[in-house]
C-alpha cells in the first residue's frame, strides 16, 4: 500500500425518499482510502454500505440525494465537478462490480461486446485490442474456455461465471478504484474461492484500490486491509483487519461476529414414505446434457439441502421437479404417483402442491404490483378465493411472515428491504397451500442478521404447517443450521447423499471434502493457506 490518498470522504450525508418525505440515511460518514488499499465495508441490511460505495463515485441512486460533505477522488471534488466529468471517470478510473451480475448485464449482447464497450468508449484501446484483453482477463479469472466464453450471451453461462466476467469487465480500463458490492455473495463456496483469489491477485497486480462491500465477515477477512463497520448510516468502528478480528471494540461488531448461532434440533423420528421421489432423471438444455441419472427421496415435514458448485445441476433439478424442464429420462413421483414431465400437462392441484421461492427477490417480484396482489394471486388462482376471503387470507399470510398487515399490505416491493422482499416471496409460496416449497438460494443475497431471521421463520413455518423444503444452497453454514438430509451434486450427478450427520462426519467423499474445506474462516491467512495446500496437492 502506498502512502498516497486516492479517495477522501468527509462528513458524508445522504437522504432517502419515502413517498414525499426525505430522511437522512447516511449520517456523517468519513472514509480515507490509499492507493492499492482494500477497505471492507460491513454491516447489516440498511446500514448504508452500498449507498456509501456509490457515493464514492459521486453517484446517488434514484430516491437518494447527497446533501452534505466532501467526496474527493485523486484531488477531484466529485460534488463540485460537472456530471460530464463524473461520467468520464466512471468506468475508466472508477469501476463498479454489482452484486447481481445476472441483473446487470444486457441480455441482448454478448459478454465480449459488453466488455469492449468501456475501453472503446473511453478511448483506452481499440476493439481488436479490447477483445484480446478480454480473453486474457477471462483467463486470469479462471473462466472456462477463455477464448470462446466471451462470445456467449449472459443466459448461456452460470451465475459464478457471470460474476467473474463482470469483475474482468470492471478491470477493462485498469481503474484506480473498484467498488465491489457483494461480489461473491451469490456464489457457491468453491467458485467464491476462485473469485476471491482472482480479485485479490488483480487488485495487487495493478495496484488498484478497492472498497469491498459485504455482510460476510469471513470473506472480507481474506480481501480487506482495513474494515469499517456501519449501522443505520453511522460508523460504529474502524480498524485494521487483524486487529478487528482479534478484538472488536463495540458490542454491535461483536454481535455480527456471533450472529450465525441458530441451528434447529436434530430430528430423531423416522422419515416415513417419500413425498417426492426423483428416479433416474437425466435432462438437457438443447443438445447439452446437464443432469445424469439423478435419484433421491424427499420426505414429508423434512428439509433436504441440495449443495454443489455453480453449474452442478441444483437449480436444473428443481426445474425438472416443477415441470419447467421435462427430463429426457427418468421420472418424478409425488406421493407415489408420477408427475407429468411438462408443466402444461399438470393439473392445477399438481401445480399447487409444489411452489418456489427464488434467490433474487428484487427480480422475482413485479415492481408494479402491491403486496395484496402479489400474495393474493396464488390464493385466487389455486384456491378460488375472492373479495373479503382473499383479503383476509393475504392479511393472515402477512402476519404469518411477521409483517404487520395494515402497514405493508398496500406497499410496493420497492418500499421494502431485501429481507422483507424475501418474506413476501415466502408468503406468496404459502398462499397456494403447497406441501413442498423449493427454496432456491433464498438467503444468499441477505446479510447474516437477516439470513438468521429468514431461517428461523422457515423453520417455524415448517413446524406449524408440516411443510417439506428442498433447500438449494451453496452456504454450508445454512445446511448445518436447518437441513435434515443432504444431497451433494457435481457436474449434473449426485455424488453423495444421506442424513446431515452422516454427510458431515468423516471420512468424506472427495467432492464433499472439497466443499467443506472451501468454507471461509475468520482468519486473514485462511485463503492463502488453502491455496498453498491445494497447490502442494496438485
Amino acid at each position: 500500500m502506498s502512502g498516497d490518498i486516492l479517495l477522501k470522504i468527509e462528513d458524508l450525508r445522504i437522504e432517502g425518499r419515502s413517498g414525499d418525505t426525505w430522511s437522512e440515511i447516511v449520517k456523517g460518514v468519513d472514509l480515507t482510502l490509499h492507493r492499492g488499499e482494500v477497505l471492507g465495508l460491513i454491516g447489516e441490511s440498511g446500514a448504508g454500505k452500498s449507498t456509501v460505495g456509490l457515493a464514492a463515485m459521486g453517484y446517488a441512486r434514484d430516491g437518494c440525494r447527497i446533501t452534505g460533505g466532501t467526496i474527493e477522488f485523486d484531488g477531484i471534488d466529485l460534488r463540485r465537478t460537472s456530471e460530464a466529468q463524473r461520467r468520464g471517470l466512471r468506468g475508466k478510473r472508477i469501476a463498479y462490480v454489482a452484486q447481481s451480475a445476472a441483473a446487470s448485464f444486457n441480455p441482448a449482447h454478448r459478454l465480449i461486446d459488453q466488455y469492449a464497450e468501456g475501453p472503446v468508449t473511453h478511448g483506452v484501446m481499440g476493439r481488436d485490442k479490447a477483445e484480446e484483453d478480454a480473453i486474457e482477463l477471462y483467463r486470469r479469472m479462471q473462466l472456462p474456455d477463455p477464448e470462446g466464453i466471451g462470445f456467449r450471451y449472459p443466459h448461456q453461462v452460470s451465475g459464478g461465471q457471470l460474476q467473474r466476467a463482470m469483475t474482468a469487465m470492471a478491470m477493462a480500463c485498469r481503474p484506480d478504484l473498484i467498488i465491489f458490492d457483494e461480489p461473491t455473495t451469490a456464489l457457491d463456496v468453491t467458485t467464491q474461492i476462485e473469485v476471491l483469489a482472482a480479485i485479490r491477485d488483480i487488485v495487487r497486480q495493478f495496484d488498484t484500490a478497492a472498497i469491498y462491500i459485504t455482510h460476510d465477515l469471513a470473506v472480507v477477512a481474506q480481501a480487506a486491509d482495513r474494515i469499517k463497520v456501519l449501522l443505520r448510516g453511522e460508523e460504529v468502528e474502524e480498524a485494521e483487519t487483524r486487529a478487528m478480528l482479534a478484538a472488536p471494540r463495540e458490542d454491535y461488531t461483536k454481535s455480527l461476529w456471533a450472529v450465525r448461532s441458530f441451528a434447529r434440533p436434530e430430528r430423531t423420528d423416522s422419515p416415513g414414505a417419500a413425498l417426492v421421489s426423483v428416479q433416474g432423471v437425466s435432462a438437457a438444455y438443447g443438445k447439452v446434457p446437464v443432469l445424469e441419472d439423478v435419484s433421491f427421496d424427499l420426505h414429508p415435514g423434512r428439509t433436504m439441502a441440495v449443495v454443489g458448485e455453480s453449474g452442478s445441476g441444483k437449480s436444473t433439478t428443481a426445474r425438472v421437479i416443477t415441470g419447467l424442464l421435462p427430463p429426457s429420462a427418468g421420472t418424478v413421483l409425488f406421493e407415489g404417483s408420477p408427475l407429468p414431465p411438462a408443466l402444461k400437462s399438470r393439473t392445477r392441484d399438481q401445480l399447487r402442491q409444489v411452489q418456489m421461492i427464488y434467490q433474487m427477490a428484487d427480480t422475482a417480484l413485479n415492481p408494479k404490483l402491491r403486496l395484496r396482489e402479489l400474495i393474493g394471486r396464488p390464493a385466487q388462482m389455486y384456491l378460488g378465493l375472492r373479495g373479503r376471503a382473499l383479503e383476509a387470507r393475504v392479511r393472515d399470510l402477512l402476519a404469518l411472515i411477521e409483517l404487520e398487515p395494515d402497514t405493508y399490505i398496500d406497499r410496493l416491493p420497492g418500499e421494502l428491504s431485501g429481507g422483507q422482499k424475501q418474506r413476501i416471496g415466502i408468503a406468496r409460496a404459502l398462499a397456494a397451500e403447497p406441501k413442498l416449497i423449493i427454496c432456491d438460494e433464498v438467503t444468499s443475497a441477505l446479510d447474516q442478521i437477516v439470513q438468521e431471521g429468514i431461517l428461523k421463520l422457515l423453520t417455524r413455518l415448517q413446524d406449524e404447517l408440516g411443510l417439506s423444503y428442498m433447500f438449494i444452497t451453496h452456504d454450508i453454514a445454512t445446511v448445518r443450521a436447518i437441513a435434515d438430509d443432504v444431497v451433494v451434486m457435481q457436474k449434473g450427478r449426485v455424488v453423495d447423499k444421506g442424513p446431515k450427520a452422516q454427510i458431515f462426519a468423516p471420512p468424506h467423499e472427495p467432492y464433499t471434502e472439497l466443499l467443506l474445506s472451501s468454507v471461509p474462516e475468520m482468519d486473514p491467512d485462511w485463503l492463502t493457506g488453502l491455496l498453498e495446500r491445494r497447490a502442494a496437492q496438485g
